[in-house]
């Protein structure tokens, strides 16, 4: 099956990063428009005939989320106003995918209420890259495929070539991840104890369990906002004796103000991909970009050809 039939489409969120995927599938990007009017609201307008076509929509939630969430489920219902035979929607990086659950009184699950609007507008596939919560899946009645940065960013990680690499899980939480990119690179893991106790994106680490002295510590996770936690985890990794730190997230979401503490850290490099591009800060030097776009890519052109997705999760 030829990819003649496919339609990509961009969002304001994620305009880069759908050339790159377009690229990567030999077409071009759907011609389309994103309008915003004095007041604030959004308006999209779809510039060729989508009927009878597959179309895919990138478009990550992030700055401003919820105009970027608004907008996405504007394309999605004018692509099935204008009779397209399915939308895929391709959100590199989900938002609200922390609000997975009620873990205290009187407030709201906001991933179900972004899967719940997500399928009210039509969408007929969710794919995205590292969800905060694999079970947000279950959020969803159409299918999902939650894509994983962890052989990406170890590809970066080995040609780095750092001696005696040793992984590093920020908390107990994602432990398990942090074990896929030890096992990705062969190396031992050794995981952080945090505590959390507001709201105000601080954690302060308790203990490190695990050995890192005289070892490059490789800190991972699927996202950071302020950077705090990687920098309170750097400290700690130096104090009990670890050669040097880098990190590697998949989701770069930094606040304003990161870009400066990551630069006065002790963290030598942090690696990150271009799931979000509309940070409202300029990049530090100490940051590099690792592209998803031959991830999403491929997960397109299999998900087109009706192709097994699930080899992309295994090295």
């Amino acid at each position: 099956m030829s990819l003649d039939n496919i339609l990509v489409f961009g969002g304001a969120g994620s305009p880069k990063l759908t050339a790159k995927i377009c690229q990567y599938l030999g077409v071009s990007p759907g011609r389309g428009e994103t309008l915003r009017f004095s007041e604030g609201n959004l308006f999209v307008r779809i510039r060729e005939n989508v009927r009878g076509r597959q179309v895919y929509l990138v478009q990550s939630t992030a700055f401003p989320p919820n105009d970027n969430f608004m907008e996405l489920l504007f394309w999605v219902d004018a692509f099935k106003r204008a009779s397209a035979a399915s939308v895929t929607v391709v959100i590199p990086y989900f938002s609200y995918a922390k609000g997975d659950k009620k873990d205290e009184p009187r407030v709201s699950i906001r991933a179900r209420v972004c899967a719940d609007c997500i399928e009210a507008a039509g969408a007929d596939r969710v794919v995205t890259v590292d969800l905060h919560a694999a079970q947000i899946q279950g959020f969803f009645r159409v299918p999902v495929d939650d894509l994983h940065a962890v052989h990406v960013l170890c590809d970066r990680l080995r040609a780095m070539d750092l001696p005696e690499p040793v992984v590093v899980s920020p908390d107990t939480g994602f432990a398990k991840k942090a074990r896929d990119y030890a096992s990705c690179l062969g190396v031992s893991l050794a995981i952080g104890d945090k505590e959390r106790v507001c709201h105000n994106e601080h954690a302060e680490i308790l203990a490190i369990i695990g050995e890192v002295r005289g070892k490059t510590a490789v800190v991972v996770d699927d996202f950071t906002i302020s950077g705090g936690t990687l920098i309170e985890v750097a400290h700690e990794l130096l104090r009990l004796g670890a050669r040097s730190v880098v990190a590697a997230v998949t989701h770069g979401v930094f606040a304003p103000g990161a870009m400066a503490k990551l630069e006065a850290s002790p963290i030598k490099k942090l690696l990150i991909t271009d799931t979000v591009e509309t940070q409202p800060e300029p990049l530090g030097a100490k940051v590099e970009v690792v592209s998803v776009a031959p991830l999403l890519g491929e997960a397109i052109r299999r998900i087109h050809h009706r192709e097994s997705v699930s080899v992309l999760f295994h090295p």
